[in-house]
């Protein structure tokens, strides 16, 4: 008798909560129900789509975009900015990079200079080591060459893309650093 008692105090719990809970199952499926037929859906009707209206192409009133003329004057003009860009890079494609070409210009430091055999010379830093360079060298990525060597500054003559594509020279220098204590 005594298992059937517990089992009928187990049960009992349950049955309450089932009881309980088909009420408010009710109770949310009228709600539910209210509020749909309460619920009326607004929807705009598409406007009618636009009709398609093809134009001619009328070749007097319009430049030919297929003009041999036209193409003629392009491909000059690109063939003579080409061969104007390679007079000026060729050379510098054509010799071997030296040591220092491998490093930016902001990294290469300015730290000294002297005169060699009545030739100025350059010191510059690249990290912790020390390079002399003279006129005429090699620095940075942008085929820098070395034009002038003052004692507080060293002028380079670089080749760089502008922004239509054309290479160009300008001139950079590096200043000299003092070092701090």
């Amino acid at each position: 008798m005594r298992p059937a008692r517990w089992i009928y105090l187990a049960l009992l719990p349950l049955m309450l909560l089932t009881a309980c809970s088909s009420s408010s199952e009710d109770e949310l499926r009228d709600w539910m129900a209210q509020q749909k037929s309460q619920t009326f859906p607004k929807v705009t009707p598409l406007s009618e789509p636009k009709q398609f209206k093809p134009e001619n192409y009328t070749e007097i009133t319009e430049f030919d975009p297929f003009s041999v003329k036209k193409l003629t004057l392009a491909l000059k003009k690109d063939s003579a900015q080409a061969s104007s860009n390679a007079a000026l890079l060729e050379p510098e494609l054509a010799r071997r990079k030296e040591p220092l070409e491998e490093f930016p210009l902001d990294t290469i430091a300015l730290v000294g200079s002297l005169a060699r055999a009545g030739q100025p010379v350059a010191l510059v830093t690249v990290g912790k080591l020390l390079y002399q360079v003279r006129l005429g060298d090699h620095l940075g990525q942008n085929y820098g060459r070395i034009t002038k060597i003052v004692e507080t500054e060293v002028t380079l003559r670089e080749i760089v893309q502008d922004a239509t594509g054309e290479w160009i020279e300008r001139t950079a220098s590096l200043q000299l650093q003092e070092r701090s204590k």
